[in-house]
């Protein structure tokens, strides 16, 4: 990878450089990279205690503060609706400065709403039960204050782990700027972001000038060089310092950010290029505004809802459908030989390979044959059952283990293999797009008779449509037309 080095400015910054050694991105093969499933660890593993903190606290002011003894199915309900209410509130998202205070006003205010609604409930429902103003008062102080307790030890918590153990940091932009961001996060180290990298385009000079800097910063100048920094350094986080549309790579650079897992941020303080203002809550590094920045996928609890409704459609439909794919393993058992099931990789969200699963209807000769060759609806070699099979798509049934397991949803862009989606891509702008959701069984685009020899174009554009639209109903409107056409011939 062509690397240059940009020096960190400001003599003050010597010691913070020496303490903290910027590796460049190593080789292929030159060390663990992050896997998706880890960065979700890391993720929960990030939130749980809040949460935890945030749900104890109701469970322990009911205990001190209500007269009467609440069954503990009760006091989970309200451990569960703190929980809620507080992330429906944006309480939960990651800060690079949270401070309690500055939440204390939403804390008291959702709380006392949530005893309010509690007193209301009791009243109404159990009146030897029910609590007066008075408990009302104390209860929403006490919840306030153990929630607050319980957030601050938690930040502090997080505040020493991020110096032990900082993530990998991008910084984009050039000029006063990225630097003054760069040197305050090596002067703080609180903030858990280490610098690995300037994602700029030097001129020329600049280039010179850099290359003899004793305190080196590898310098990325495109967005190839900066996908391999982020794999090779799993880089978690990246700072802005102008807005993606200001420069010519940046909308590409932060599509490619977001796909693979990373967290954006923009300066919008003074000295930041003026831009549209970005969504989030605003938050501050060493006095800069910064915001988060999301592409128009990120709905965190639509997603979530939506994985639930595939892990609870792929259960339900691989028991009723257990019958039906035992018999067809059975037929190509019997029709084709041994291999019922055909594994095959291919594309997922944000460009990550994972295995589908289908059942055989065609032995290829060979595993090249099987990555690149485009249809095999014509061919001579496709038994009876495999016809049958491919024309009433139950060949795809195993790929309910897939949504199960995660690896697709039910609904989505169709995945393709790696070989036709690096074609397609340079063929079709729009391709590449739609690998910002999870792919799926059925889609937008095969419901509209999209599928098997048909155009690309016209897929990507349904694919990024229904991308764009995203909504629960639009799922179930698709589900409810694949189910009405499934036995319908064609196939893919």
């Amino acid at each position: 990878m062509t690397m240059e080095s940009a020096p960190v400015p400001g003599p003050g910054q010597a010691t913070a450089v020496q303490a903290h050694t910027v590796h460049p991105p190593r080789r292929s093969g030159g060390g663990a990279q992050t896997q998706p499933g880890e960065r979700r660890a890391v993720r929960y593993g990030r939130l749980a205690p809040l949460l935890c903190a945030d749900a104890l606290a109701p469970a322990v002011t009911f205990v001190l503060v209500v007269p009467v003894s609440w069954p503990w199915p009760l006091v989970a309900v309200q451990a569960a609706a703190q929980v809620l209410v507080l992330a429906l509130r944006g309480l939960h998202r990651t800060r690079l400065s949270p401070s309690v205070l500055s939440e204390l006003p939403a804390l008291l205010g959702l709380t006392a709403l949530q005893w309010y609604v509690t007193m209301e409930v009791l009243a109404a429902w159990a009146p030897q039960q029910a609590i007066g103003w008075a408990v009302l008062a104390y209860g929403a102080a006490t919840q306030t204050a153990l929630t607050c307790a319980g957030r601050a030890a938690v930040y502090r918590a997080r505040r020493r782990a991020a110096v032990r153990r900082p993530l990998s940091t991008l910084v984009v932009g050039r000029g006063p700027l990225a630097r003054q961001v760069t040197a305050a996060l090596y002067d703080h180290p609180a903030y858990g972001l280490r610098p690995v990298g300037l994602v700029t385009a030097p001129t020329a000079g600049e280039e010179q000038r850099t290359a003899a800097s004793d305190l080196p910063l590898p310098v990325l100048g495109s967005p190839q060089e900066v996908g391999r920094a982020v794999v090779q350094n799993s880089v978690r986080h990246a700072v802005f310092t102008v807005p993606p549309e200001a420069t010519p790579d940046g909308p590409a650079l932060f599509a490619l950010l977001t796909a693979h897992g990373c967290r954006v941020w923009l300066v919008t303080g003074p000295g930041a290029v003026a831009g549209p203002p970005a969504a989030g809550r605003p938050d501050h590094l060493w006095g800069f505004t910064v915001r988060p920045l999301h592409d128009g996928t990120h709905r965190p609890f639509g997603h979530g809802a939506k994985r639930a409704m595939d892990a609870v459609l792929a259960t339900v439909g691989l028991l009723l459908a257990a019958p039906v794919m035992a018999a067809c393993a059975l037929a190509v058992r019997l029709s084709d030989g041994p291999g019922v099931i055909f594994r095959q990789e291919r594309v997922g969200r944000h460009g990550r390979p994972f295995v589908l699963l289908k059942f055989r209807t065609l032995r290829p000769t060979d595993g090249q044959e099987s990555a690149t060759r485009w249809s095999v609806a014509s061919d001579g070699r496709l038994s009876r059952v495999g016809r049958v099979l491919r024309r009433t798509s139950l060949d795809e049934l195993p790929q309910l283990w897939n949504v199960l397991r995660g690896d697709m949803s039910m609904v989505g862009p169709r995945p393709e293999r790696p070989f036709f989606v690096a074609q397609f891509s340079r063929a079709h702008p729009g391709y590449q797009a739609r690998h910002r959701m999870p792919v799926g069984i059925t889609g937008l685009a095969q419901v509209n008779g999209l599928r098997g020899d048909t155009s690309i174009e016209e897929r990507a554009r349904f694919d990024n449509h229904y991308i764009e639209t995203w909504s629960l109903w639009q799922d179930a409107c698709v589900l409810a037309r694949t189910a009405g056409s499934l036995f319908r011939l064609g196939g893919s």
